[in-house]
């Protein structure tokens, strides 16, 4: 039987046809779609994918190192650098979150909840524990978990603790200097920035660290002082014993070459240890030699003495009438401490029994504008233009606001205040033949073991003559042999000085307090050729309440060490070296 083929209509070959049509375009448009996604993300995109790659394999930290060491004027170490290491991690490593946390938790001594809200957030790198003690790492290394890891770093140590930690201040975590020369000279002590690379495999493990430095070279830089750390042990030792024995509020003791203006040591009572500077009172890191200011009370006496004998208006030997103890000025009395009612006292007479209404009769006759200008001159109400931070100007008022009353506060240091190291710079006038000297606590900086910069002594400006100092050394050691000074006598050695005793202004009750006080002394040895001078200030003793008796011993035991410990010759060596001349 024969079979009829079946025939295609020709308007279904036609569809047939565009349909094929249709599909191969549309394979090919894949293809040309997806050979141009490859081309894209291979050619074009390929940097930033590469990039991205690179972020999610790696976490860069910068961190500083190498900061230059602290000297003092010996090359004795004041602060340096150890390593120790720090506990880091990378969140998306670690896979047991609450475990993580509680083992670091234990190990570290942190709060767990603080640690599992740091390794919770989604950033690629974050610290757990900066500085962590070596039982700790190796407690730690024992159990590490995945995402966990250490990294060496730089901390800052100061090997001698508290002394002159007022000085040296101390740095913050990342280095940074943040009180003391730490701070002012942080730029030149600054390290190297180190950029370390953490990296990790395909696997996710994390390999060797890689590091790149860049900025200043810190090799072998540092600060050296002018302080010397024997001196500035004698000054803190000597401070300590008398403010605990009178349960003193706080105290400060300076040493400085006179003839320079180099500080040998600046003592501050309570102290703080810079290697653990956050456990104590911010109070504490305060360098009260330069930011506090007091009244200075008698102590400012030989100014106001220095000022009259300098510009003529009187003698040492002029006498003025003490009104046997009581006077008055536009109706406020004046006083003589411990009730004294002196008569006629020559100008030497009323600085060494330290006469309040002396002093007054003195300013009375030098008058505002002279007086005023001396001041000035002093450097009262002005920075010294040490190179340390936080330095108070004191305070006194300007000419057109003192009145009678205001002269003759001022003239036994009240109505003005002083910061420690103003008044030892004033003091050194005297001693030095009458020149204003910038006080140096720096030395020199130090880079490869040579200076690359020395500080040299720097002269402010001329306050009185030749004549008038040596006028007033005479006057000061009287005030010393047969004054209220005679606690400072150091055997062998001619001493010059004066002790004050101010009461403390109580704004609660707007008077002057009649409990707390401010004891202090200030002198230079040997009189004639001063090496040192010495200031010792006392806030609110307790029971004693006199310079002479709470300050002044603490300038005899500091000045006898720091005159044999310099090798200083006593009255009798001298004499003995020019016999044999």
């Amino acid at each position: 039987m024969r079979r009829n083929k079946e025939k295609i209509p020709s308007a279904n070959r036609g569809s047939l046809k565009v349909r094929l049509i249709l599909v191969s375009v549309l394979f090919v448009l894949f293809g040309s779609g997806l050979v141009g996604r490859l081309f894209f993300l291979q050619v074009i995109k390929n940097e930033d994918l590469v990039s991205r790659s690179r972020q999610q394999h790696q976490v860069t930290v910068e961190m500083s190192y190498g900061r230059g060491f602290i000297y003092d004027r010996n090359m004795n170490e004041l602060a340096a650098n150890i390593k120790v290491e720090s506990v880091y991690a990378t969140p998306q490593e670690i896979r047991d979150k609450k475990k993580t946390a509680l083992l670091l938790a234990k190990t570290l001594k942190i709060d767990k909840k603080l640690i599992l809200k740091k390794i919770s957030s989604k950033r690629n790198f974050i610290w757990i524990k900066r500085r962590v003690s070596p039982s700790e790492i190796s407690r730690l290394r024992s159990d590490l978990p995945l995402g966990v890891n250490f990294m060496s770093e730089d901390k800052r140590f100061f090997p001698k603790r508290e002394l002159a930690s007022g000085v040296i201040g101390f740095t913050g975590i990342d280095n940074q200097g943040l009180a003391g020369i730490e701070h002012q000279y942080d730029t030149t002590l600054k390290g190297n920035i180190v950029r370390t690379v953490i990296k990790k495999d395909a696997r996710g493990k994390l390999m060797q660290f890689s590091g790149k430095v860049h900025g200043q070279d810190a090799e072998n830089r540092g600060m050296v002082l002018a302080i010397d750390e024997v001196i500035q042990f004698f000054a803190e030792h000597h401070l300590n014993k008398q403010v605990k024995k009178y349960q003193a509020k706080s105290g400060v003791a300076i040493v400085m070459n006179p003839n320079t203006g180099e500080v040998y040591a600046i003592a501050n009572m309570p102290q703080y240890n810079p290697n653990s500077y956050s456990a104590y009172e911010p109070k504490r890191w305060i360098n009260g030699a330069v930011a506090n200011s007091y009244e200075p009370g008698s102590i400012f006496k030989p100014i106001l003495a220095a000022a009259a004998i300098d510009s003529g208006v009187a003698r040492p030997h002029d006498t003025f009438f003490c009104e046997d103890g009581e006077f008055f000025i536009s109706g406020k009395k004046i006083g003589e401490a411990a009730n004294h009612k002196f008569g006629w006292l020559t100008l030497q007479g009323i600085i060494s029994k330290s006469s309040n209404i002396g002093s007054v009769k003195v300013a009375q006759q030098l008058g505002k504008k002279t007086f005023y200008n001396y001041i000035r001159k002093f450097g009262f109400g002005q920075k010294t233009g040490v190179a340390l931070p936080g330095e108070a100007t004191g305070r006194f008022k300007e000419l057109v606001d003192w009145d009678e009353r205001s002269l003759a506060s001022i003239s036994f240091g009240h109505e003005i205040s002083t910061t420690p190291l103003q008044m030892i710079s004033a003091i050194s006038v005297i001693a030095n033949g009458g020149t204003l000297m910038v006080p140096r606590i720096t030395h020199a900086i130090m880079k490869n073991g040579r200076a690359t910069k020395s500080f040299k002594p720097k002269t402010v400006r001329r306050v009185i003559s030749t004549l008038t100092s040596r006028q007033m050394v005479d006057i000061l050691k009287l005030s010393v042999k047969t004054g209220t000074g005679g606690e400072a006598a150091i055997k062998g050695y001619e001493v010059a000085g004066k002790t004050g005793t101010a009461q403390k202004y109580d704004r609660k009750t707007g008077s002057y307090s009649k409990t707390a006080y401010v004891s202090s002394f200030v002198g230079f040895v040997p009189a004639d050729a001063p090496k040192i001078a010495i200031l010792v200030m006392v806030d609110e003793p307790k029971g004693v309440h006199w310079g002479g008796s709470v300050a002044a011993p603490v300038f005899k035991d500091i000045g006898r060490e720091t005159l044999r410990y310099l090798s200083v010759p006593s009255n009798d060596q001298r004499v003995y070296i020019l016999d044999r001349a």
